[in-house]
């Protein structure tokens, strides 16, 4: 028998401690996408249903009230907000994180390494020391509540930097020798050499910083003073069930349904793109 479960295993490619890692994982997944499951049901139940006494994990009845009720308000322009301050955000983020990975791995210059652990540093900086100098900085220029104010702030992403710098240090050098000894200088070499075979890392990148760009609330929330510019979490936000056994149930299912429309673009995202997300994370760790 266990001859058979060794023939099996080795024929996937696992070995025995893999029957306990993937259950293991299993379940954890499992934990992980329970408070989706339950936020995306209670969004369809009604206020009544929401506090019961028996957990209902389906709804035994389905209303699309809540969803009517939160497309009263101007989610769609704060979708659209949303979406340019998030897609143009995560792809300068990705360019100048890529170009800065690239000069960080590739060439060579004085303070090269110590630059790179000056960025890594920065992490630990935590945002809200910098968002008041910002937020003044934008409003004495003019630039509060305007797209430069929130895509600028977010352009520099050190995540960014690191997992291209990682995989550019085991790019092969042969590419760059034959380019080289065709004329290409440092720009060609990045943009028709290195960028182009970077695609798994790119879209690594895009998928986490387009997601944190999405879910930004602590920026939008302070540099837009406008209604109509604001994004989609600062929005959201307005539901927020108020205090009272009436009018918290009554909010509930409302702010649940609200919340899953937020967190709809970047689920869709990940699912589409978590192939190469994977391959991506990979590739970036391989070689410190």
């Amino acid at each position: 028998m266990n001859a058979w479960i060794d023939d099996r295993l080795e024929q996937r490619g696992l070995d025995r401690a893999d029957l306990f890692i993937w259950p293991l994982g299993m379940a954890v997944a499992v934990l992980w996408a329970l408070p989706f499951v339950w936020m995306v049901s209670t969004s369809f139940k009604y206020p009544s249903d929401v506090m019961t006494v028996d957990i209902e994990w389906l709804p035994s009845r389905i209303t699309f009230d809540n969803y009517v009720k939160v497309l009263e308000y101007p989610v769609v322009r704060w979708g659209i907000n949303s979406i340019v301050q998030a897609t143009v955000s995560t792809f300068l983020c990705v360019l100048f994180g890529a170009m800065a990975g690239y000069a960080l791995a590739r060439m060579r210059f004085p303070g090269r390494d110590l630059l790179f652990y000056v960025f890594l540093a920065s992490l630990m900086i935590p945002v809200e020391l910098s968002v008041i100098p910002l937020l003044l900085g934008f409003v004495k220029i003019g630039w509060a509540s305007t797209f430069q104010a929130l895509i600028l702030p977010s352009i520099g992403n050190v995540f960014s930097v690191y997992i291209f710098r990682q995989f550019f240090l085991s790019f092969p050098k042969e590419l760059e020798e034959a380019a080289k000894m065709d004329g290409a200088g440092p720009f060609n070499l990045f943009f028709r050499i290195a960028l182009p075979l970077a695609r798994s890392p790119a879209i690594a990148a895009s998928v986490i910083i387009f997601t944190l760009n999405w879910n930004n609330f602590l920026w939008p929330l302070l540099v837009t003073f406008d209604e109509s510019m604001k994004t989609l979490p600062v929005g959201v936000a307005a539901f927020t069930p108020n205090i009272g056994t009436r009018t918290q149930m009554e909010g509930y299912s409302v702010a649940m349904a609200a919340v899953t429309i937020l967190s709809i673009p970047s689920l869709l995202l990940f699912l589409f793109l978590q192939r190469y997300f994977i391959q991506g994370i990979s590739q970036g760790g391989i070689k410190q």
